[in-house]
């Protein structure tokens, strides 16, 4: 046992004696060491149901054989960080998460692990830290909220940062947007949508890291501390099998991830996500590459915002496994991929059906033919941006506009709310990239107020920043290289004409190459908005969006 190494022969009595300062038998320190990582905190709606869930874990784990033992993992809630300066601090936080879960599992040499993540960056950053620790490691997440009724239709939180758009265009009454307030978040649990953490908890399902539910069966529901206590079983079995996350986690099953993202429609900022994850692999994922996949992989769902069903309706329609069995009928996956099942992908998905076509549409009635996410470059993002296109109404698919340009998006905010924004415009927000926040912030409440003030369908917006799970419309962020190191959108002056052609995967301003190096040449870098703390040493390593905003040690 890799635990041995605190707990067994003479040189570790000293060590021994401090298990003895826990309360801890003999007994349960000859058992494996099972490291619960638990992401409970009073703050993140999504994580005040992860006692119970960290409850049930230690219960299935104690069932099967090992010996549990909790530690924590931190979390932000986008939501309540979003507009303001705390948004700097969610994505960043991914980082903190796997070095922090490192750093506890390898002190103390946990025999093997469950993660009990739910929202946005908790989930990648274990993932991140499953692949660098690499012993047995199973995840369990908190399960989804489930969507809230206004005026008989459900809602969620996408719907609540709109009202505050409405409110602002005329449209809706302070009375209506508190009715909005107190019915669209009803329960516990990871926004209702398909935002990020879903999207997260969802692939990873697919990546072959959690059990068949993890992404979708509601948080309120008995059936996730079923989950939670079979989850706990499962990493004794794959501790006994020595089944590890690299033997999970390859390029194939990321490829899977992908794929089923495309098909899932999922959040944008999954195309952060699977390349940190590949990173820790050994891997470097190009996200241009994300289109070839796309071309041949249809898009079956809309769940909100692109659409009016929510995620205890695709738990309902079959869930992640039944997605995934519509794509094999097309031979879109590598069902031979490994999973803390001990079976493959396609042992799992079989015989997992359909049960609701409206929710799931079958392969050969997709949303569209091609995938939800799509890459754009051209002259404005050589590097690559990143666009959820089955959340882009059909008329702004392609669209020409003069370019409305702000340093922050709280600029860019008060230009919308105030009016001085108009059908066509292309909003530029920059200076918002990894290096350039820093931190990477979320646009949020700018789409919300673009959608609220009657513009989704006429307005696009652009951003070396990046966009909640929970954004609609011609959104297009992850634009690379960014602002801060110079990238082309740091060229972009009031009125230039921006070409978007999300078919065409391209995004161009319309000036030549000259005129561009003219610019650039004239071109100063900012200072930087943070010189001390975490950020400041954030900055000063993280790479660019199309990368993952990785961070990486510059080499001289």
């Amino acid at each position: 046992m890799k635990s041995d190494a605190v707990k067994t022969g003479m040189q570790q009595a000293p060590h021994r004696s401090l298990f003895n300062a826990l309360g801890m038998t003999k007994e349960e320190l000859e058992r494996p060491l099972v490291g619960i990582v638990s992401s409970y905190n009073e703050i993140v709606p999504g994580h005040m149901n992860l006692d119970k869930i960290v409850e049930a874990v230690k219960m299935g784990v104690a069932m099967a054989g090992g010996t549990p033992i909790v530690f924590p993992a931190i979390a932000v809630c986008d939501g309540i960080a979003m507009g303001h300066v705390g948004m700097k601090y969610s994505l960043v936080t991914r980082d903190l998460i796997a070095d922090s879960t490192e750093a506890m599992a390898l002190a103390h040499q946990f025999d093997a692990l469950v993660m009990v993540p739910n929202c946005d960056k908790n989930v990648p950053g274990l993932l991140m830290a499953a692949a660098r620790i690499n012993v047995p490691t199973v995840f369990v997440s908190g399960g989804p909220m489930l969507a809230g009724h206004v005026h008989g239709k459900k809602r969620s939180l996408s719907s609540m940062f709109e009202a505050v758009g409405s409110y602002a265009a005329g449209t809706m009454t302070a009375e209506e947007v508190e009715e909005f307030e107190n019915k669209v978040c009803p329960t516990c649990g990871s926004c209702s949508g398909m935002y990020t953490a879903n999207s997260m908890n969802c692939l990873t399902e697919v990546l072959g890291m959690g059990l068949k539910g993890n992404g979708t069966i509601p948080a309120v529901y008995s059936e996730r501390l079923k989950l939670a206590k079979h989850a706990g079983m499962a990493v004794m079995e794959m501790y006994r099998k020595n089944i590890r996350p690299r033997d999970i986690m390859t390029k194939d099953a990321i490829l899977n991830a992908l794929t089923v993202d495309m098909a899932l429609g999922c959040s944008t900022n999954s195309m952060l996500h699977l390349p940190a994850i590949a990173h820790e692999i050994g891997w470097d994922f190009d996200i241009t590459f994300a289109n070839e996949i796309s071309a041949k992989t249809p898009n079956l769902c809309h769940l909100a915002p692109a659409g009016p069903t929510y995620m205890e309706d695709l738990n309902e329609a079959g869930g992640v496994y039944a997605v995934m069995n519509e794509l094999s009928k097309l031979n879109l996956l590598n069902l031979d991929c490994m999973t803390v099942t001990g079976k493959t992908v396609g042992e799992n998905i079989k015989n997992c059906m359909n049960l609701n076509p409206e929710v799931i549409r079958p392969v050969e009635n997709p949303y569209s033919a091609t995938g939800g996410l799509a890459v754009l470059t051209g002259n404005l993002a050589p590097d690559g941006s990143v666009v959820k296109r089955s959340a882009v109404a059909e008329e702004m698919l392609v669209h020409e506009g003069p370019a409305r340009v702000f340093d922050c998006e709280e600029d860019a905010i008060a230009a919308i709310k105030g009016g001085k924004i108009v059908a066509g415009d292309v909003v530029v927000i920059r200076y918002e990239g990894p290096k350039g926040g820093p931190g990477m912030r979320e646009m949020l409440n700018p789409t919300s107020a673009i959608a609220g003030m009657g513009l989704g369908s006429s307005v696009a917006l652009i951003t070396d920043g990046r966009f909640s799970g929970a954004s609609r419309g011609a959104s297009i962020g992850h634009i690379s290289p960014e602002a801060a190191v110079g990238g082309p959108i740091a060229l972009i002056e009031e009125g230039d004409t921006i070409k978007i052609n999300i078919p065409e995967n391209s995004i161009n301003v319309d000036l030549s190459d000259e005129e561009l190096a003219a610019r650039r040449a004239k071109w100063q870098p900012r200072e930087p908005k943070v010189t001390t703390g975490y950020l400041a040493r954030y900055a000063a390593m993280v790479t660019s969006g199309n990368r993952g905003a990785v961070l990486e040690i510059k080499k001289d």
